[in-house]
């Protein structure tokens, strides 16, 4: 039997814990955070309500699975240190996917891009997940 989600809190530490010292790459690496939403975040519009952005803020939609591929499936050549990141970032999307509901990933403005892996938590409906920034020329 299954054990009951965690409090969001409780998902919250465990999903810090699970992403300390974790680099997301890009242009420039940055941490992945613990990142609760103020409201909703059901749709970018809701999002941006929520976060206090511009209506006219670009966000762009994608899949965990899309929004991870570049750090599940490193190059051989990558060496031992980029298949032990794989590994801890195939734990954390596990993490997501087995305490979330409609988990979903937000690209949110261009070149410096925040991106928010947000889900709902099943018992208290909030969205949360992880934030990190993204930097594409």
């Amino acid at each position: 039997m299954q054990a009951p989600p965690a409090s969001p809190e409780e998902l919250l530490a465990s999903l810090g814990e699970a992403a300390q010292h974790l680099l997301f790459p890009s242009e420039a690496d940055h941490p992945l955070e613990p990142f609760r939403s103020r409201g909703d975040a059901s749709s970018p519009a809701a999002l941006r309500a929520a976060e206090g952005l511009a209506a006219e803020t670009p966000v762009e939609v994608t899949t965990l699975d899309d929004f991870l591929a570049p750090v599940l499936d490193p190059p051989a050549e990558a060496g031992e240190a980029a298949q032990a990141d794989a590994r801890r970032y195939q734990e954390l999307a596990e993490l997501l996917e087995r305490h979330l509901t409609d988990l979903r990933v937000y690209r949110v403005g261009r070149v410096d891009i925040d991106a928010y892996v947000v889900g709902r938590h099943p018992s208290s409906g909030a969205w949360l997940g992880l934030k990190t920034r993204v930097v594409e020329t």
